[in-house]
């Protein structure tokens, strides 16, 4: 087999079965490990894979600039968005992180809940300038103009002094095995910095972001409270229950 047509293997296997095990891989075509290896290196500089230990899992369509981001899955966002603001209480405090989805999450809010918003993303903070029952905390810092969010020593310094009921948590990779991923290393400690600080962490996962990972990990799953879908069947959400990992859809069930 050539190599051209082993890496369109590859592909085609990674989108039917959601990742790549170069050992199983290597036995089936009668190839060394480092071969196959070598073909998941070509395909991640592609864009077509992201590499994990042991292999590789599909690359998130979710780390292109943010206008770009604003245009991807936005019937999702707004499916996503509609359940999460049943877990934002009314009296509490909620950590809302960057980025598309949560920007959506704000939009949703109903305008006469009164509570309180912590937040690193000065798009969050505008959109929620004509709620007026909405006290909004902004933690400042370095803007990381990718993401429209603030990170950094500053910022994280800043977020150690909040103390929240809820943290609503962006990503751009949910997977069963690679767990919370996002494309920014100091972004993804910053997400962490403020999952530390509320007593759940739930996870926006829109469709283009289940069965999907990125460079730097952000948590695992074991480690969330539970995992916001659009409610549409997908495969990645129903391993996730399966695993014992909760899944809220839109609509208020749970998978």
């Amino acid at each position: 087999m050539l190599a051209a047509e082993r890496r369109d293997l590859l592909v085609a296997r990674l989108r039917r079965d959601g990742k790549l095990v170069a050992k199983e891989l290597a036995a089936e075509l009668g190839l060394s490990e480092d071969s196959i290896r070598r073909d998941l290196r070509e395909l991640a500089a592609l864009g077509l894979c992201q590499r994990v230990y042991g292999g590789a899992v599909p690359a998130s369509p979710a780390l292109g600039d943010y206008a770009a981001r604003a245009q991807v899955e936005p019937g999702s966002k707004r499916a996503v968005a509609a359940r999460a603001v049943d877990l934002v209480r009314p009296g509490g405090v909620v950590i809302l992180d960057g980025g598309t989805t949560t920007l959506a999450v704000a939009r949703a809010l109903p305008q006469t809940l009164e509570c309180t918003v912590v937040t690193h993303s000065p798009t969050v903070a505008v959109e929620l300038l004509t709620h007026p029952g909405v006290e909004v905390l902004l933690i400042g810092g370095r803007l990381f103009k990718h993401s429209a969010v603030t990170c950094g020593a500053a910022a994280a310094e800043a977020a150690a002094a909040v103390s929240a009921d809820v943290f609503l948590l962006g990503v751009t990779g949910v997977h069963p095995d690679a767990g919370l991923t996002t494309g920014d290393a100091d972004e993804a400690a910053m997400k962490r910095a403020l999952a530390a600080r509320a007593a759940e962490t739930y996870v926006l996962a829109s469709a283009e972001k289940l069965g999907a990972a990125s460079p730097y990990a952000v948590l695992p799953l074991e480690d969330v409270a539970g995992v916001v879908t659009d409610g549409r069947e997908h495969a990645v959400a129903t391993e996730l229950a399966a695993r014992g990992v909760p899944v809220l859809a839109g609509g208020g069930s749970r998978v």
